[in-house]
């Protein structure tokens, strides 16, 4: 968490954050173009920032992009939020809101680092009664085969909330499916869109991250705005083995 509040505090940090904010996937030539100071210097901040899950990065073509990751703010609320007293924890709170609402944009990212292995990643992000623990109380069924389909459901509701098509199975490493939202008809009204999860070793811990993209321009944030207390969820359950409970955690349950 040092990591963290020692990004937040330097004014150019929030102010990168801000841009990204305004406009997510941003290079860095772009995000330079909105300061003055070298591009090494831009670089130099968006590595603090990347170090503390502040900013993911994604390589398209030879470009790197920069999205903001709601997932590390959420971690800080979670965690330290009642501990501070009222003012700062108002501040923090709104940082995370507008952090995890962001600008509506075509793709989202969200980066988390666990202490597991990739294999019991997998297999919490599989297996439907583990699912339970992190995702609001919801099961997913499937066959987890390339082409196969994938439900998600809640007990009491008469329909799938989420389902859609494994489109890639690489076990314990990558897994890109498409999704369709069914809670409600604005959710129904968003189409269908794409979740890919990505595992990678690193130390004794793994790295997840989790891209949302092929989203309609104009989608309601309810679609794309609970990854961040998912991955926290589901990094609470695999390195504590309990459920986290903090406001909005238990969606449906």
């Amino acid at each position: 968490m040092d990591l963290v509040f020692r990004a937040l505090a330097d004014p150019t940090r929030r102010a990168l954050l801000d841009a990204l904010f305004d406009e997510d996937g941003q290079t860095l030539a772009a995000l330079a173009a909105r300061f003055d100071m070298t591009r090494m210097g831009v670089a130099k901040h968006l590595a603090v920032l990347e170090e503390a899950g502040l900013v993911a990065t994604r390589r398209q073509g030879r470009e790197k992009h920069h999205f903001l990751n709601a997932v590390g703010i959420r971690q800080v609320h979670d965690r330290w939020v009642s501990k501070y007293t009222e003012p700062w924890a108002a501040g923090l709170v709104g940082l995370k809101d507008e952090l995890e609402a962001g600008s509506m944009s075509t793709t989202k990212v969200f980066e988390i680092y666990i202490r597991t292995t990739p294999d019991r990643l997998w297999h919490a992000i599989t297996d439907p009664e583990t699912r339970r623990r992190f995702h609001f109380g919801n099961t997913i069924e499937s066959d987890w085969t390339p082409g196969s389909a994938y439900a998600m459901t809640h007990d009491g509701v008469d329909r799938p909330l989420v389902d859609g098509e494994n489109l890639e199975v690489e076990p314990p490493h990558r897994l890109v499916q498409s999704f369709r939202a069914h809670w409600d008809d604005d959710a129904e009204s968003a189409g269908t869109s794409r979740v890919t999860w990505e595992i990678e070793e690193v130390g004794d811990s793994c790295r997840l991250t989790v891209v949302h993209d092929r989203l309609s321009d104009g989608v309601s944030e309810a679609i794309h705005g609970g990854w961040p207390m998912v991955l926290s969820g589901l990094k609470t359950w695999l390195e504590t083995g309990t459920e986290l409970t903090t406001p909005g955690s238990l969606m449906y349950g």
